[in-house]
């Protein structure tokens, strides 16, 4: 197999390009990004694509979809598929968005928005919880994950040294400093510097209820 990336010089956010071998067939992940270099690489490897699998519905990660359809007649699909050489499971990982799902194939995982380098989406932290811990950490530590923004990362990686998945396993605890979320007093639990280097956090709301959120929506006393 092979991969091929595009990230957007503003948004951050990756698209790809997979396919099972030079000649043969490939998808296409997620769409908002740049998408010269995934069709160069289309022309380069001589590959037929044949689908656009998207993680979420964000407009971050489905710009370019209508080019793809229009230029090479794609299926756009977010489940399970087999094309070509390429077996790709699909997982259910809600949390950043509701229809949220990492694809699988082989020992690659495109993880959308729910799990980063150093960092997970923003959104509920216990359906965040879930989605990293219980199913994409259950993967292979030597998958490679390819996130929906900036660098790579692998799950054994993750495992040991995001500030998130270490406080859910219980090796690190609450950072403790007190903020405000929108003007609601918190708590921070985790700080991460996120894939964009300018924080997310782990909040308790002033209700109980827990969320990631990212560092604009934070003031500290």
């Amino acid at each position: 197999m092979f991969v091929e990336r595009s990230m957007h010089p503003v948004w951050l956010s990756n698209a790809f390009l997979l396919g099972d071998e030079p000649g043969g067939t490939a998808v296409f992940v997620d769409s908002g990004a740049p998408l010269e270099p995934l069709i160069a690489a289309v022309e380069r490897e001589r590959v037929t694509p044949t689908h656009l699998l998207i993680t979420h519905d964000h407009a971050d990660h489905v710009a370019g979809n209508d080019e793809l359809v229009e230029r090479y007649g794609l299926e756009v699909i977010s489940g399970a598929i087999e094309t070509g050489g390429l077996r790709v499971e699909v997982l259910a990982t809600p949390g950043h968005s509701d229809d949220g799902v990492s694809f699988v194939v082989g020992d690659l995982c495109f993880s959308g928005d729910t799990l980063f380098r150093d960092a997970v989406g923003g959104g509920p932290a216990d359906e965040l919880r879930r989605s990293v811990v219980d199913v994409l950490m259950t993967l292979p530590h030597e998958t490679r994950v390819l996130p929906g923004h900036t660098e790579e990362t692998t799950i054994g990686r993750e495992w040991e040294e995001n500030p998130f998945v270490r406080f859910w396993r219980g090796l690190d605890g609450e950072d403790g400093r007190a903020c405000t979320v929108s003007g609601d007093p918190a708590t921070i639990v985790v700080w991460s510097p996120d894939y964009d280097g300018k924080g997310k956090a782990l909040v308790r709301l002033s209700d109980g209820a827990e969320a990631i959120v990212g560092a604009s929506r934070i003031v500290f006393p």
